[in-house]
């Protein structure tokens, strides 16, 4: 089955199974018009008439732009949800290739991640960093043992171990969520790390959220942490600092 724009002309074939049985709003990828496309009533209706009717509507319907406010931000783009990739309009999730016009949803709908949730990852994320700093400094004891150096004598062999499991933590936040914007933590609990455009963390935004902000929030006695709690959009200290905020999925 064909879906074209009113618009443009734009056409993109797509499975009638994965579209359901009801009225759908549908988001050009070419021109970015926004129309409503009736499954049902296509089937129904012979191609000439079809036709008509696309001249029909484009003469008398006013080109609608979807523009969804986040904050004091707007922002046009939506979020696949069978995989979470916010993007911009588009026939096909640009991650898992997934039939945008049935699964996307506004992005405006998504629920911003609360501070309770938020700790819950907290909290796994330090568990697993602990098991693998535990086994590493393990590892790094035996190995200067073997030397027949006495780790705990030298003042200069515990410091490298100290920066050896800080930079592991550092490291572990600044990958995980510049790559995907989720550690193994969020990912547990389905929530992600994005910009407050909707576009996807880079690394270099990744390190200014969990590096520069995190301390920022962690030397005020924590208070950037707790103003997930009491600010609209769930966002922490280091949040507004790297511009980003955490979605539920």
């Amino acid at each position: 089955m064909n879906i074209t724009c009113p618009e443009c002309n734009f056409s993109k074939s797509v499975d009638p199974a994965k579209l359901p049985d009801r009225p759908i709003k549908v988001n050009c990828p070419k021109c970015a018009a926004s129309f409503t496309f009736n499954k049902t009533l296509v089937a129904q209706t012979p191609s000439s008439e079809m036709q008509s009717e696309r001249v029909k509507t484009r003469v008398s319907q006013t080109k609608v732009e979807t523009v969804s406010v986040i904050g004091n931000k707007q922002s046009n783009r939506i979020i696949c949800n069978a995989c979470g990739t916010v993007q911009n309009p588009s026939a096909k999730c640009l991650h898992c290739g997934a039939a945008i016009v049935a699964t996307a949803s506004p992005y405006e709908t998504q629920n911003f991640a609360g501070f309770w949730i938020r700790v819950v990852a907290t909290v796994l994320d330090s568990f697993l960093l602990c098991l693998v700093q535990f086994i590493l400094t393990l590892i790094i004891s035996l190995v200067i043992g073997f030397m027949g150096i006495a780790a705990g004598e030298d003042p200069a062999i515990s410091l490298i171990i100290w920066l050896f499991g800080t930079t592991i933590s550092l490291g572990y936040a600044v990958f995980f969520t510049g790559y995907c914007g989720q550690t193994p933590g969020k990912m547990a609990l389905r929530i992600k790390v994005i910009c407050t455009d909707g576009s996807q963390l880079t690394y270099g935004r990744a390190a200014k959220r969990e590096v520069l902000g995190k301390f920022v929030s962690s030397i005020l006695l924590g208070i950037g942490y707790l103003m997930v709690a009491f600010d609209q959009q769930k966002q922490g200290l280091h949040d507004k600092i790297a511009d980003t905020y955490v979605i539920k999925l």
